[in-house]
């Protein structure tokens, strides 16, 4: 992988269109938040002397349907390379796409996994816009068929090749984006802290996300300035490559109901249950563990995670979350983002244990726990 990081690291995007001889390119971004801002500007001159087909055409949470048509559109010319600029659903859309333009098939089959994805995708860079989802630092996409979540997930044909990130394409982010996006990154930070395939790399990484998340995410998202979008920026690329390593756990796997069902904005959906998990996962028993290395490791992980936050225990990092939270502008209760009923909650439920995800938390949730815990937020 080839990574720039700084301010005006766009400036490397010409180079690696030239060395590479990509002259035809298939641009995918998103819409209002490209078309609004000064990022179309930027792009458009670095793109100079270049043929381009511009993208933009489908919504956030990446759907089969506007892949299908990305993919049509690709194929209707010869490009040599994608450029994706935006945020998570846009690097995800281009992701896919990629991959499904050099794999011939039904793009459903590969997802439901009846048919092997055997070679790498169109070369792909990609160019993050928002700092929470680090899909530009990861070898797996996120898929909606109708309400339900796949994800594609190759790490030896999806690892990225060439990653700009540049701070000033994040000046014009609102507040609620940086928000979301910034609480987005904290949870998978901390969620790969506790993950039961945690490494010492992946560990560091998250350690490197979560400070600088502690320290910027608050100024950013009330007083942004130069230094609080750069290290968020950096924050969101050393969570996605701990997730790289680990993937996520039981928040994540709970948000995409709330995201599908509920129309709740991921970074929102995410966090929510963050607070209560941390007090969960921290009360762990030989019973309920699933990390093989044992409670001493967990309550050790647990107590490192607490200094990252600032605090001395369990009760207190949920207490800090849920602050910095509200700070921000998000909120920390289910009946706040419109569910508000046991109806509600049984969806959640029903459509919230993605058995690979929740398998990664360091202690076994049952039903009963889980409705525990959406009670306490409710």
């Amino acid at each position: 992988m080839q990574e720039y990081i700084g301010y005006n690291a766009i400036k490397n995007l010409e180079r690696i269109l030239k060395k590479n001889s990509f002259r035809n390119i298939f641009l995918i971004t998103g819409r209002k938040s490209f078309e609004n801002t000064k990022i179309q500007e930027v792009m458009y001159n670095a793109l100079k002397g270049f043929k381009f087909l511009c993208f933009n055409d489908f919504t956030p949470n990446p759907k089969l349907k506007d892949i299908k048509n990305g993919l049509n559109l690709f194929k209707n010319e010869s490009y040599d390379a994608i450029v994706a600029v935006g945020g998570g659903s846009v690097i995800d859309m281009a992701k896919s796409i990629s991959l499904f333009s050099t794999n011939e098939g039904n793009p459903e089959d590969f997802i439901l996994k009846k048919k092997k994805i055997k070679n790498k995708g169109t070369p792909l860079i990609r160019i993050p816009t928002t700092s929470g989802s680090g899909s530009e630092a990861t070898h797996f996409a996120v898929v909606y068929i109708e309400k339900n979540k796949y994800s594609l997930a190759y790490p030896e044909l999806m690892q990225p090749e060439y990653v700009i990130i540049d701070p000033q394409f994040t000046y014009d982010l609102p507040k609620n984006i940086t928000s979301y996006s910034g609480m987005d990154a904290l949870t998978q930070a901390i969620e790969s802290y506790w993950n039961i395939y945690s490494t010492n790399q992946s560990k560091q990484f998250s350690r490197k996300a979560i400070e600088l998340i502690i320290e910027n995410l608050l100024k950013a998202a009330r007083n942004p300035d130069k230094e609080s979008r750069l290290n968020m920026a950096l924050a969101a690329n050393f969570a996605g490559k701990a997730i790289n390593i680990t993937k996520t756990t039981a928040c994540h796997a709970i948000s995409y109901p709330i995201t599908s069902y509920f129309k709740i904005p991921h970074g929102q959906a995410v966090s929510i249950t963050l607070p209560p998990m941390i007090e969960f996962n921290y009360k762990v028993s030989e019973q309920d563990i699933l990390d093989i290395r044992g409670i001493k490791f967990i309550k050790k992980s647990m107590n490192e995670l607490f200094s990252l936050i600032g605090a001395s225990d369990s009760l207190e990092s949920r207490e800090i979350i849920t602050q910095l939270m509200k700070d921000i502008g998000l909120e920390t209760k289910l009946s706040d983002l419109g569910i508000k009923n046991e109806q509600d909650i049984d969806l959640i439920i029903k459509h919230g244990f993605n058995p690979e995800r929740v398998k990664n938390n360091p202690r076994k949730i049952t039903e009963y726990q889980l409705r525990k815990i959406l009670d306490e937020i409710k």
